[in-house]
């Protein structure tokens, strides 16, 4: 029994198959786009250290773990006088 006849006789599994197809689509679409962006580097025998081939004119981006928030002193007199 095939997957179109499985359909055909329970029509309510055609717009679950419709969604589970886009998904699948999607996201091996995206998993493609993903591996064609120039920041991820899969090959390490020809490119080991990617690091050092760095553009400086193109931004990068930057995490900072543990930052620590601190008020912005034009904002809290804006506060205080709206208060």
């Amino acid at each position: 029994m095939g997957v179109f006849q499985i359909l055909m006789k329970n029509k309510e599994l055609i717009p679950l198959a419709f969604f589970i197809s886009v998904a699948a689509t999607g996201a091996t679409s995206f998993a493609l786009y993903a591996l064609k962006k120039t920041d991820v580097v899969i090959d390490r025998k020809r490119n080991p250290e990617p690091w050092e081939m760095v553009d400086p004119t193109q931004p990068q981006k930057l995490i900072t773990i543990n930052q620590q928030w601190k008020p912005v002193e034009e904002l809290q007199k804006v506060r205080r006088a709206t208060r």
